[in-house]
């Protein structure tokens, strides 16, 4: 595994587009970052995956992007070995702590758990979601500030990715959480850290196409809805969201750019659902919303 190449996919595309293009590497690749230059206003994005796989529907997912925002940015492609990249990964991974309750840490750390802190362990590897972005972290700080005043009993986590959403609501609420990820590698991984950090038991993740799966609309209503995705496909399942949460239920939705937050606040407030609170990490925003 750690001698064998991967292909790394680099862009840069303008702030208007990053949505789409992000989109379209992560309905391909194993694994995508990226980050925001404030003065250009541009963000550089880039996705891993296995070598050769998946080339048409890459090219597909990176025409269509070009077609929606009107730009076409360069593509750069180099080969990549898993265990270079990995050891690099690690080591621009160090320990994150969250807010006043969490601790992230990859698999690679040995010294011993921060005292007080709720220890998420995960491998800084091919899946998404490691504390890092400011999205997933702006989650973990709104599901502390919720559970200071809210305790839910049914916890539903959409586009679990690397599962650190489900894992962390089951380790500070001691709650089952159903986790769910469209592609069927995430729920393989988050089931994964789910045993890797004792909460196997509470978090079970699942592949499913959102609220299509009747698995997840089977166990509604819910009292709190993770769904840290992007802001076209919470606009696009809004009303659904907005029918599935319990009376006084809360969503935490993240993905989204401060640009957008107008856009996506309007969609859930036809849901009926209503702003509770609102965190603002970069770019980016993450919105704790209230049903009615």
């Amino acid at each position: 595994m750690t001698n064998e190449l991967m292909d790394c996919i680099s862009l840069r595309v303008p702030a208007t587009a990053m949505e789409s293009f992000e989109a379209a590497l992560s309905s391909i690749c194993l694994a995508v970052s990226f980050y925001h230059d404030e003065d250009a206003n541009e963000w550089d994005i880039q996705g891993v995956k296995e070598r050769g796989a998946d080339e048409d529907e890459l090219n597909s997912a990176l025409l269509i992007a070009g077609i929606v925002t009107g730009f076409q940015p360069v593509v750069l492609r180099e080969l990549v070995p898993v265990g270079g990249w990995l050891a690099r990964t690690q080591q621009a991974f160090p320990e994150q702590f969250i807010g006043n309750r969490f601790v992230v840490r990859g698999t690679h750390i040995i010294a011993p758990p921060a005292p007080g802190r709720i220890t998420l362990t995960l491998d800084a590897g091919l899946a998404f979601g490691t504390g890092e972005h400011n999205s997933t972290r702006g989650c973990l700080n709104a599901l502390e500030r919720l559970a200071k005043y809210h305790r839910p009993a049914r916890i539903l986590d959409l586009g679990t990715g690397s599962g650190i959403l489900a894992i962390a609501a089951a380790k500070l609420l001691h709650k089952s959480v159903l986790a769910s990820d469209i592609d069927f590698r995430a729920a393989r991984v988050a089931n994964a850290n789910a045993r890797l950090n004792q909460v196997a038991g509470l978090v079970h993740a699942i592949r499913a196409d959102g609220w299509v799966d009747k698995r997840i609309t089977r166990a509604a209503p819910y009292d709190l809805v993770f769904a840290n995705i992007l802001a076209r496909p919470l606009c696009a399942m809004a009303h659904q969201l907005g029918a599935k949460l319990a009376p006084g239920g809360r969503a935490i939705l993240a993905g989204l750019l401060n640009t957008q937050v107008n856009w996506v606040l309007s969609a859930h407030r036809r849901a009926g659902l209503r702003l509770e609170h609102r965190i603002v990490d970069g770019a980016w925003s993450i919105l704790t919303l209230q049903k009615n």
